[in-house]
């Protein structure tokens, strides 16, 4: 059975999904100082969850370099919305076998990636150091459980911003803020 807080984040993002839909290439490539564009918003998520979920969790990468582009103090940019959004499911399809096997006890841990896979990946430029470098493994600087919670906070941040942008662009009707909430949702 799924945990709860994994539903939640998945809840988290369906909101995020939802607020977007509709937007044209052109509005999500926009930058409305000082926020980046909403295009870059769904390779920032995609970027974490690829982090946190896929390379600690020892799965294989789909996309090595999108912290490049798209990790936390990088340069805004303003990517191709249908490519973001492409990265966005390959990202979370493959975070989701990782994200079903956890359980409450599992949130404690901290992951623990082999030092040479982190030399060798390409998504996480200035972060890896010669200290690190000197150890055999990398143990992620958060548990699991703080590692989900700040993605889910993370996902409505990003919901609420790019809202904020879709307001600023005249967008009309724009959704309900929260939207749907099954009973499946409570446990």
């Amino acid at each position: 059975m799924t945990h709860p807080l994994i539903t939640q984040l998945r809840f988290a993002r369906s909101e995020f999904a939802r607020c977007l839909e509709g937007v044209s290439d052109e509005d999500a490539r926009q930058r409305i100082m000082p926020m980046n564009s909403i295009s870059w918003m769904v390779g920032h998520l995609a970027a974490q969850e690829q982090d946190y979920f896929v390379f600690f969790a020892g799965s294989k990468v789909p996309h090595p370099r999108l912290n490049e582009t798209f990790g936390f103090g990088q340069p805004a940019t303003t990517p191709p919305l249908a490519d973001m959004w492409k990265i966005w499911h390959d990202v979370t399809a493959a975070a989701d076998p990782f994200l079903d096997t956890l359980t409450s006890e599992q949130f404690h841990i901290h992951l623990e990636q082999d030092v040479k896979a982190v030399k060798d990946s390409l998504f996480v430029p200035k972060q890896v150091n010669e200290k690190m470098l000197s150890q055999k493994t990398v143990r992620s600087g958060e548990n699991i459980g703080t590692r989900l919670l700040r993605t889910t906070y993370h996902y409505f941040f990003h919901t609420g911003e790019a809202h904020a942008i879709r307001q600023q662009l005249g967008h009309p009707d724009l959704p309900y803020f929260v939207g749907e909430m099954p009973d499946y949702l409570w446990r």
